[in-house]
């Protein structure tokens, strides 16, 4: 007997409602119609948009690989010039991982989870907007380098030296340094929306053990992507300073080291992987069940499968260096561990088999795509294991059985799940099924051709067929593989054509109400509008529509959690992180073109930084700077009322502040990821310092002790100031002392900044000397762009301040703003103490 049968349910709310709430709901949800469209922030029609969009770049990176497959499809062609086969390669790989696969995973998360947890939206939705214009803009900008013919051309791995000045001499190379930071961006921004979202508006009483695999999927996914990008956004930084300003970070005369960017890159690169990977197993982990009839077999063991490969991802990232000169013991280890990450892995597939055998399994569109998906991906991770054998990789390394296995693992991985999911989740748009019949097609079309076109690839690598070839000749015999593979794509790509064709015609039909067509036991299947459900439900078990199939009937009618507006504004209910207990009322802001705006300016900074328009880049930035403020200055209001009334019998407090509020974490999960960039500058000053015959290096000296003491000195009073500011506001109303306050500690942070630039000129520092004093001046740069951005808060805190914004009830802004003041400070420590105790320990 389900917990939902064991005693009377009793209702959050009842009835009769009142006659005008629906109406109040409606209109302040209310889609904006008309170009006013573009400043919708509804994360439903921003992730609607954000699919879209990932597709587009999906089906421009398969014609890229088209045009690859069509160069090799026989010896010696010359369709494509050895220049743009270059250009094309790396578009291709870089199109297909940074602008479809990360994104479309945060796309259909930023649609999907509001549904399925229950929540009238997610926490952010102006963050959700923003990274989303971030990506489309800067995407499309960056792809049409392709055009002008100053796309990148050094692979989607951009290794140094290949793509420094010395040998990438044209721009090519920077349209990636600085063409990915906004998609850099656009990723970390979603992930810190799904990890406040997943942990902090789940409907009341979904506990973290009622909450959908998927859920947990994401929630491990954002987790990763806080910790794995930033090493990328240091990697690219580095290399782009060098290519700027000739600081030598990996240019081996001068102290650099190749190497280096191969483990800033691959710590980002390898849990990429799974980064695509672990939502397409939490979507079959989610549609299984419901096509199977019957509920997930090992529910507890997937969970926990899911979170292993997440740690186990970042232990992994050698494993693409087999071959890169690391000792023998490093290199085993990391072989062992990627061996391990099977066993996890495989927990999950034989999870989804025994929930098939014990069910019912219905053999619709969907399943034939769940099934190509584990015959593919499982093949996949079979030659994944090959490849960790340490012999066999030195082999293998760099020929296309290193092609094969890497799309075997990501179209198996990512494409298949994705497309069973577009079939399984496509009546939430408007009602619609896609067409059964064609979707057979499509998925024959695909499975034959996605194999047709990549097993040939293991056999033709084994014959010493080399990666980032633009041809081959005809005595080399493998004219018949590449052929074959060429076919096979062909025959991919027309699968992918005929469900395109489907897909208009689906979304073209008149909408009408989904119901639940699969039977599924989710909570997106609610009847929902732009508001999503007219009432928040609350869940008393794991599969709650199959527990409770009234929810389908009482949610709609406004018989559970907040069943209107409580404050005539959007909002969504806040609960505990483990047990979903009702904390407050999160008041949500409305649309804005703010967002559209912020975005516009970070792609445009970025893209003209390229081509050194440098005074227009500029005004991009501030235009980004101001957008960004000016929609935090909306979204940080006075509350209305202290309380509201969100049940019959519960009243919840209107917003929070400190720990208690969602913002908080917020800020605290970015500064996770402030602090794991920095530690990647950090690492690569001691792998530089590490290679060294004596430190400093000849030249170099460290600064006398009096520089580094007196910048850590005005930091902590400058933290002390901020400190006792936001202590002192909920009982002095003297506006005057606080914002002579922050003035102070603002002083003492620029003070602090002045003192460490003084230090290093007085000890000789010259970055293109070597890469001992580039890293040094890397991690000062690092520290002076938050010297700016406390700058940037102090000032809006003193605006907040006059305003009478800033007060014992209103202090969120306050709390977060301390929060990035004490980290910044934290870090200029760091770098004083580092700065003088590692030349010390390399003595000893």
């Amino acid at each position: 007997m389900t917990a939902a049968t064991e005693s009377p349910r009793e209702l959050p709310s009842s009835l009769p409602r009142p006659p005008d709430e629906l109406e109040k709901l409606e209109r302040v949800w209310r889609t904006p119609r008309g170009l006013a469209f573009f400043s919708t922030v509804n994360n439903t029609n921003i992730g609607l948009l954000y699919i879209g969009t990932a597709l587009l770049f999906f089906i421009l990176a398969g014609i890229l690989g088209l045009l690859i497959r069509a160069q090799l499809a026989v010896p010696d062609a010359g369709l494509l010039t050895p220049a743009t086969y270059n250009q094309v390669f790396t578009m291709h790989g870089t199109v297909m991982m940074f602008l479809f696969a990360i994104p479309v995973v945060e796309a259909i998360a930023v649609y999907l989870l509001p549904g399925m947890l229950g929540a009238r939206d997610l926490p952010f939705p102006r963050l959700s907007a923003y990274a989303y214009w971030a990506y489309a803009v800067g995407g499309l900008g960056f792809f049409t380098s392709l055009f002008v013919g100053l796309a990148p051309d050094g692979g989607w791995f951009m290794y140094p030296p290949l793509t420094g000045k010395q040998y990438s001499p044209g721009l090519n190379a920077d349209f990636w340094l600085l063409g990915i930071g906004f998609i850099e961006i656009s990723a970390i921004a979603g992930a810190i929306e799904l990890i406040v979202g997943i942990l902090f508006t789940r409907a009341p009483g979904m506990t973290l053990a009622r909450m959908p695999v998927y859920a947990w999927a994401m929630l491990v996914v954002g987790v990763m992507i806080v910790f794995a990008f930033p090493a990328v956004i240091a990697g690219t930084t580095l290399l782009e300073m060098e290519r700027a300003f000739d600081w030598p970070f990996f240019i081996p005369d001068r102290g650099g080291d190749p190497v280096l960017w191969q483990h800033l890159f691959w710590f980002f690169g390898h849990p990429e992987v799974y980064i695509i990977f672990l939502p397409a197993a939490g979507m079959v982990s989610t549609m299984i069940p419901a096509l199977a009839g019957t509920p997930l077999v090992g529910h507890r063991s997937i969970v926990a499968a899911l979170v292993v490969v997440g740690f186990f991802s970042f232990a992994l990232w050698a494993h693409h260096m087999f071959t890169a000169g690391l000792g023998v013991l490093e290199t085993s280890l990391v072989s062992a561990a990627s061996m391990a990450v099977a066993i996890p892995t495989g927990v999950q597939v034989f999870a989804w088999l025994a929930t098939m055998w014990r069910g019912q399994l219905r053999m619709v569109a969907p399943t034939l795509f769940l099934l190509g998906f584990l015959f593919i991906f499982v093949l996949g991770g079979l030659t994944g294991v090959m490849v960790a054998l340490l012999p066999f990789d030195w082999q293998a390394h760099d020929t296309y059985f290193i092609v094969a296995h890497l799309h075997y693992v990501l179209i198996g991985g990512l494409v298949f799940p994705m497309f069973a999911a577009m079939y399984y989740w496509m009546p939430l748009i408007n009602g619609n099924k896609l067409s059964e019949q064609v979707g057979r097609w499509v998925f024959g079309l695909m499975f034959v051709g996605m194999n047709l076109a990549f097993f040939p690839m293991h056999i033709a690598g084994l014959l010493g067929m080399p990666r980032r070839v633009y041809t081959y000749g005809a005595e080399m015999e493998w004219d018949g593989y590449n052929l074959a593979s060429s076919v096979g794509a062909l025959v991919l790509a027309l699968g992918v054509l005929l469900f395109i064709v489907d897909a208009v015609r689906t979304l073209r039909r008149p909408a009408r109400a989904a119901g639940n067509p699969w039977q599924a036991a989710t909570l997106e299947w609610l009847p929902n509008e732009d508001y999503a459900t007219r009432s928040i439900p609350d869940v008393r078990s794991h599969e709650p529509l199959w527990d409770c199939p009234e929810l389908m009937t009482e949610v709609p009618a406004g018989l559970h959690w907040l069943p209107g507006t409580a404050t005539g504004r959007r909002e969504t209910i806040i609960t505990s992180p483990v047990s979903a207990r009702p904390l407050y009322l999160q008041i949500l802001p409305g649309d804005s073109w703010w967002p559209l705006i912020a975005a516009v300016g970070t792609a445009g900074f970025f893209l003209l930084l390229t081509i050194e328009w440098t005074l227009v880049a500029s005004t991009c930035g501030i235009v980004a700077v101001t957008g960004v403020v000016i929609w935090m200055w909306q979204s940080d209001r006075l509350p209305m009322q202290r309380t509201a009334q969100v049940s019959d019998t519960v009243a919840l407090p209107v917003g929070a502040s400190g720990p208690a509020a969602h913002s908080w974490w917020g800020t605290m999960i970015m500064l996770v990821v402030d602090a794991t960039i920095f530690a990647s500058f950090l690492f690569a000053h001691i792998h530089t310092t590490m290679r060294l015959d004596v430190c400093p290096p000849p030249g170099s000296r460290v600064p006398d002790a009096f520089w580094p003491l007196l910048s850590c000195t005005l930091l902590a009073a400058g933290s002390a100031l901020i400190e006792w500011v936001r202590r002192i506001d909920a009982t002095v109303g003297n506006g005057r002392l606080k914002v002579s306050m922050v003035l102070a500690a603002l002083a003492c942070v620029l003070g602090a900044f002045a003192g460490d630039l003084r230090s290093q000129f007085l000890a000789g520092l010259e970055p293109t000397a070597n890469a001992w004093a580039a890293t040094i001046a890397a991690m000062l740069s690092y520290q002076g762009l938050h010297v700016v951005v406390l700058t940037i808060l102090a000032l809006y805190l003193v605006a907040r301040t006059w305003s009478g914004r800033l007060t014992a009830v209103n202090r969120a802004t306050l709390d977060n703003c301390a929060l990035v003041w004490h980290y910044a400070t934290l870090q200029g420590v760091t770098i004083a103490v580092v700065l003088q105790a590692l030349p010390w320990l390399m003595e000893r």
